[in-house]
């Protein structure tokens, strides 16, 4: 019996670093000189993180501390997604940045292609807001890993359940 050997691809981030990530942000604020008096809030919700400042200026510079703490943590980029900058009560703007989590069927379809085009040995299936990727030699899979990996795609993907 010839064994097959198979990994996912999904695009998911660890929700206790975000919260980490989350909170360093908020301890920056409030000591740094340039942004302790903006009475900025960073809140962070089931599907998205808003944040309340007094300028664009300052939403930027804390746009910057957020990216930094996330990339300090492993958090890809990719997974906020920033809305438009709406104008608050006071003179103040908001933000909301979404959390991308999951394959779009478009993205899947991208990646599938790619698999049947260059690997003729390995199938490629979408699976819900995944992709199944099954091949009956490991070093297949492993090559599959790598060219995914040179690929630029707007989502952050992860390599699970290799077996």
């Amino acid at each position: 019996m010839a064994a097959s050997y198979s990994f996912d691809i999904v695009s998911d981030f660890d929700r206790q670093e975000l919260v980490n990530a989350v909170d360093q942000t908020t301890r920056e604020i409030q000591s740094r000189y340039d942004l302790k008096d903006t009475k900025t809030t960073v809140e962070l919700g089931a599907e998205s993180i808003i944040i309340n400042t007094d300028s664009e200026f300052t939403l930027d510079a804390i746009h910057t501390v957020l990216q930094t703490k996330a990339a300090k943590r492993n958090l890809s980029l990719k997974i906020f997604d920033y809305g438009k900058i709406e104008a608050a009560s006071g003179s103040r703007v908001r933000q909301e940045i979404k959390l991308k989590k999951g394959i779009d069927q478009e993205i899947a379809k991208k990646i599938t292609k790619l698999i049947r085009d260059e690997f003729k040995k390995i199938q490629g299936s979408i699976q819900g807001d995944a992709v199944r990727v099954s091949a009956k030699d490991k070093d297949d899979l492993q090559l599959v890993i790598q060219r995914l990996k040179q690929e630029d795609y707007p989502v952050a993907l992860q390599f699970t359940n290799y077996r």
